[in-house]
C-alpha cells in the first residue's frame, strides 16, 4: 500500500506534463531581450497577408501576361483535409505580353461596361452624398428630437442584405410593381423601369442611394459634431444667415469628411457587383446594367478567359488609384 502510494505521488500528473511543455516552449523562442519575439508573434500576419493578399496581386499582374489554355494532369499542390482532398493542377499559359491590353481599345463591352460604371457613378454618388449631407444637417439641429431614433432608422438600410434588398428593388420596378402602381394612381405614366436603358440603370442609382445614405450620414454627422461652435457664434457677429453660415462655415469644416466619402463612395461604385447582376437577371438589358465587376467576373468564371480578366482588374485598379488621386488633390488644395 505505501509502494503504490510513493508510486502514485512521483509519477507526473497533467498539470506538472503541461508546466514542463510549456518550460521547454519558453526555452526555445527568442529572448524578450534579443528583440526577434516581436517577428514570432508578427509572423502569423505577414503569413496570411503573403497568401491571401500579396500573392494574388502578383500573380493577377503575371497571369494578365498570359493567355490561359486550360489545366493540365500534372498536380502541383494537394491537400487532403479527410473528408475532401484538394488538388491544384499546372496551368496551361501561353505568353503574349501585353495584347490583353491592347485588346481593350476595341473591346466593345468593355466600354459598355466602363460607360455604364461611370453613368452610375456621376449619378449616383454626388446624389446620395448630397441627401446624406442634408439629413446629417437636419439631425444636428439642436431643436430636432429623437435623434437615437432618426439616426437608426436612416443607417438602417445599410444592414441590409445585398441580394435581398437588390431583389426588392427588382420587385417594386417590375412594370406592374409597386412604385408604377402609385404612378399611374397620381396620374403619371408608368416607366419602363427594367426595359429602357436609362431607367435601368437609374434602378440602380436609386438602390445604391437607398442602401448608402444613412451609412454616408453617420460620417457626416460625426464630422458636424466635431465643428467648433465657436465658428458658428462668430459668423452670427458678422451677420451671417444660415445659408451663410453654411457655406462658409460648414463647408470648410467639413472638407475632409466629405473628402474621406466622396472617395470611398468612389470606390465603392466601381465595385458595383450584387445589384447589377440581380436586376439584369431580372429582364433589364445586359448593355445598359453591365458594370466593370460583373464584366470581370463574366470573363474569367464563365468564359474562363483569366489573362484577359487580370488585365481587366489591373486597368480598373488604374482608373479607380487615378480618381482617387485627383479627388484627393482638389480636396485638398487649401490644407496648405
Amino acid at each position: 500500500m505505501a509502494t503504490h502510494d510513493s508510486n502514485r505521488e512521483t509519477s507526473p500528473t497533467v498539470t506538472d506534463t503541461l508546466r514542463y511543455w510549456r518550460q521547454s516552449l519558453s526555452k526555445a523562442l527568442p529572448s524578450t531581450s534579443s528583440g526577434r519575439v516581436a517577428y514570432v508573434f508578427l509572423a502569423p500576419f505577414f503569413v496570411l497577408f503573403g497568401l491571401f493578399l500579396a500573392f494574388p496581386i502578383v500573380f493577377t499582374l503575371y497571369l494578365s501576361f498570359f493567355k490561359f489554355n486550360g489545366v493540365t494532369q500534372e498536380t502541383v499542390f494537394w491537400l487532403d483535409l479527410g473528408f475532401h482532398v484538394i488538388e491544384l493542377n499546372e496551368m496551361q499559359l501561353a505568353f503574349v505580353g501585353f495584347e490583353n491590353y491592347t485588346r481593350l481599345l476595341s473591346d466593345a463591352m468593355f466600354h459598355q461596361a466602363m460607360f455604364n460604371t461611370v453613368f452610375i457613378l456621376l449619378l449616383q454618388v454626388p446624389l446620395m452624398v448630397g441627401i446624406a449631407l442634408l439629413l446629417a444637417v437636419a439631425l444636428d439641429a439642436s431643436f430636432v428630437r429623437f435623434k437615437g431614433l432618426f439616426r437608426t432608422m436612416l443607417a438602417l438600410p445599410v444592414s441590409a442584405n445585398l441580394v435581398a434588398y437588390s431583389t426588392v428593388f427588382l420587385l417594386l420596378m417590375q412594370e406592374t410593381g409597386l412604385v408604377n402602381f402609385v404612378l399611374t394612381t397620381l396620374g403619371f405614366q408608368p416607366i419602363p423601369w427594367l426595359s429602357s436603358d436609362f431607367w435601368s440603370r437609374m434602378t440602380i442609382v436609386g438602390a445604391v442611394t437607398w442602401r448608402w445614405t444613412g451609412y454616408n450620414m453617420i460620417i457626416l454627422l460625426a464630422g458636424l459634431q466635431n465643428v467648433p461652435q465657436q465658428l458658428y457664434e462668430a459668423a452670427e457677429i458678422d451677420g451671417a444667415n444660415r445659408i451663410e453660415k453654411f457655406r462658409y462655415v460648414t463647408i470648410p469644416q467639413l472638407r475632409p469628411v466629405l473628402l474621406f466619402v466622396f472617395v470611398t463612395s468612389t470606390i465603392g461604385t466601381f465595385k458595383l457587383f450584387a445589384e447589377p447582376i440581380i436586376i439584369n437577371g431580372g429582364g433589364a438589358p445586359l448593355e445598359s446594367t453591365i458594370t466593370i465587376v460583373q464584366y470581370i467576373y463574366m470573363t474569367a468564371f464563365i468564359d474562363f478567359n483569366l489573362g484577359y480578366a487580370s488585365a481587366l482588374t489591373y486597368v480598373l485598379i488604374a482608373v479607380v488609384s487615378v480618381l482617387s488621386i485627383v479627388q484627393i488633390r482638389l480636396g485638398g488644395e487649401n490644407d496648405a
